[in-house]
């Protein structure tokens, strides 16, 4: 049974969808003002390893990941840049695909836009406001009356009292409470707007992914998830609104990711201490980054370091020389190794077990080729590709991976062949000088050598 860590409950929980044999999965999305960063492409990569484990598991998944394309943020850059809102977010969404494709994701089944849901967000606002779980200010704002919902704080564990106590939030005289959350945002001059009962505004952040995933997924569906950051107060004000405005139970089970941290500090875009993925992939193939996402479970923290991606591409490497000169058959079937990369799966989509169970299932593999076996390692080694590939792991050809490179190549393939069969034929001459300096030429150029008796292997750096 797939068992569940359950941010709502603190606990792990058997995995029980509301349609047998169906899960609905809504995960918060990116804003769309800049480049994806790391901490980004951590979302991306465990909620698609997530939404295959669970296709892998027999469940036809609705996974829809929002795109917020209207924010403060937006608006802001749009002006810097002297762009108008639509011009900037289209961009990035475009770069942000382009990301998601270097990273192996799947794309979500569904990937909504803010902008695409006005009717659902006002009528959902009305809903509330004629509820009294709303007000209109005098400033032309609406606002969501947190104390009018009595579960307020179940997600993240706070109550009422300690936020007023700790000060946290900004007095602003429209709101009757300073906890109050604004839902619609009054049109500003020179400001994207637009018609409402309340005059012209836009929404604000939270009522825009509860109105998108009701929307798409109904008013109660299985998982919701996103970074640990949203937990508060993004997470807990979406319970709030879609609860109060729905009466029924919201989602149930909430799954939040760790963050990505550099110096001990939390990697994002307020701190100034990010990485975009663009700027990684520069140095490090996709694959390998989505591998160094994958060596820490999906809920702890994640140190940043070069060594940690050089780690993650010696990993692949071995994986990748494991299958090297197989011809792969059917893939084994009922053995214990394909029982224990489920199981660890199973409990949380424990990752850094299921990385230990392929190479368990690689040193196998090699054993038997090494004694002989042929056909059975082909058959193991069939496994570890069908196993590595629910992670999206080994997707890529077995050759293309090792004579491909993130680097500007200065010799071809073809030119690659000539020196290695050049190599190749001083070898049978004994010219064991030219065959040194054509090593050494290959290196020098980045290409390592690898002797087999099946003949020479070679691979960029």
């Amino acid at each position: 049974m797939l068992h569940l860590y359950n941010s709502l409950t603190n606990q792990k929980e058997v995995f029980t969808p509301i349609d047998p044999g169906k899960v609905r999965m809504y995960v918060c999305g990116m804003t769309v003002y800049d480049y994806c960063h790391l901490g980004h492409a951590r979302v991306m990569v465990v909620f698609d390893v997530i939404y295959r484990y669970l296709k892998a598991r027999g469940y036809d998944v609705t996974y829809v990941r929002n795109i917020t394309d209207i924010d403060d943020k937006i608006i802001e850059r749009a002006n810097q840049n002297g762009e108008t809102f639509t011009t900037l977010t289209r961009r990035f969404i475009q770069a942000m695909h382009e990301d998601e494709e270097a990273l192996g994701i799947l794309p979500p089944s569904l990937s909504p836009r803010a902008t695409e849901h006005m009717p659902n967000i006002l009528d959902m606002i009305t809903t509330l406001v004629e509820k009294g779980h709303a007000y209109a200010a005098d400033n032309g704002d609406v606002y969501y009356r947190v104390t009018s919902f009595s579960d307020y704080g179940k997600l993240s564990g706070r109550n009422l009292d300690d936020l007023r106590a700790g000060e946290r939030v900004a007095i602003d005289e429209a709101k009757q409470d300073p906890l109050d959350f604004v839902l619609w945002k009054a049109a500003k001059p020179q400001e994207p707007a637009w018609d409402s009962p309340w005059g012209k505004g836009r929404p604000g952040w939270h009522i825009e992914c509860s109105a998108m995933s009701i929307h798409h997924l109904g008013d109660h569906f299985d998982i919701h998830g996103g970074g640990h950051d949203l937990q508060f107060p993004h997470h807990e004000n979406e319970i709030a609104q879609s609860e109060a405005c729905t009466g029924e139970h919201f989602a149930n089970y909430w799954l939040h990711n760790g963050f990505i941290r550099i110096n001990e500090e939390k990697m994002s875009k307020s701190l100034d201490n990010f990485f975009t993925i663009r700027d990684v992939l520069t140095a490090y193939r996709g694959e390998e980054i989505r591998y160094y996402m994958l060596t820490s479970h999906y809920r702890s923290p994640l140190n940043y370091s070069t060594q940690q991606l050089d780690s993650a591409r010696s990993a692949l490497d071995r994986l990748y020389t494991t299958l090297r000169g197989l011809t792969l058959t059917t893939p084994l079937e009922n053995s214990a190794f394909e029982q224990r990369f489920y199981a660890a799966m199973d409990d949380d989509f424990n990752t850094p077990e299921a990385l230990a169970v392929l190479f368990e299932l690689a040193r196998e593999t090699n054993r038997l080729r090494n004694s002989g076996d042929f056909q059975l390692a082909a058959q193991t080694g069939a496994l570890l590709k069908q196993l590595a590939n629910l992670l999206g792991l080994l997707t890529e050809g077995i050759e293309s991976w090792f004579k491909g490179s993130n680097s500007d190549d200065s010799i071809s393939d073809t030119d690659i062949d000539t020196l290695v069969n050049k190599r190749n034929t001083a070898k049978t001459e004994k010219n064991w000088a030219e065959a040194d300096a054509i090593r050494d030429q290959l290196h020098s150029l980045g290409v390592e050598l690898e002797d087999t008796p099946d003949g020479t292997n070679w691979r960029r750096k």
